[in-house]
């Protein structure tokens, strides 16, 4: 059974505040991946990385705070271990370019650490879940201040839909079909503690078979 997933867990880029119709408590709908199913869907990403750009040479893989740096660093591992390439890994905050900034505190998530020159690689953002976009193009714009990359990319490990921006992503481990009212919750080990795994939360239906733990906000990602 995963550890618990609880509201101190949670991505940041969707508090319950800046959402509509949760209500109260969400609980527990089902566990999407387990620690098996998100091995092997990173180590898939990881290979479509490589095949997309011909070769890990020019890669850069960066992450969004808060679980994207160290998603970021498994799929260089990976990467590593089948290329026998070691990929360079960045951490980014986006804190101060999101668009919304003039209406919630800022929340500064983590240094921004960027190993190499990012001017003339492919970048590949990486994060967690991707959600309406906003995200993104936080990122976007935060990398033009580091460099001019070749391309920019995006790996996540769950599509959960409802884009308010033209914004995909190229890479995906899991597409998952939410309502808004739901959160998707990511564990990761080295950030969460537990085991790693995926699970969905929504509001209590009062149908049999929920599973009644309490939880905040979710990790739905923007």
């Amino acid at each position: 059974m995963p550890a618990q997933f609880d509201a101190a867990r949670t991505s940041r880029d969707d508090p319950a505040s800046d959402r509509v119709g949760t209500g109260g408590a969400l609980v527990l709908r089902t566990r999407v991946l387990d620690a098996d199913d998100v091995r092997r869907a990173l180590i898939r990403i990881a290979h479509e990385v490589v095949e997309r750009n011909h070769g890990p040479d020019d890669v850069v893989l960066v992450g969004l705070y808060t679980r994207g740096p160290a998603i970021a660093r498994r799929l260089a591992g990976a990467i590593e271990q089948f290329e026998g390439v070691a990929v360079p890994v960045g951490a980014l905050d986006v804190a101060f370019y999101r668009d919304d900034i003039g209406l919630r505190r800022i929340q500064p998530l983590g240094p921004t650490q960027i190993p190499v020159d990012i001017t003339g690689k492919v970048v590949v953002l990486v994060d967690d879940v991707l959600y309406t976009g906003r995200t993104a193009r936080s990122a976007l714009d935060a990398l033009t201040e580091l460099g001019r990359p070749r391309a920019v990319q995006f790996a996540v490990l769950v599509d959960r839909g409802h884009r308010e921006l033209p914004i995909r992503a190229d890479f995906v481990g899991k597409n998952l079909p939410t309502a808004e009212s739901e959160d998707v919750r990511v564990q990761l080990s080295e950030i969460d503690g537990g085991v790693d795994g995926i699970e969905l939360w929504g509001p209590d239906t009062g149908m049999p078979g929920s599973d009644a733990r309490s939880g905040g906000s979710g990790g739905s990602g923007r």
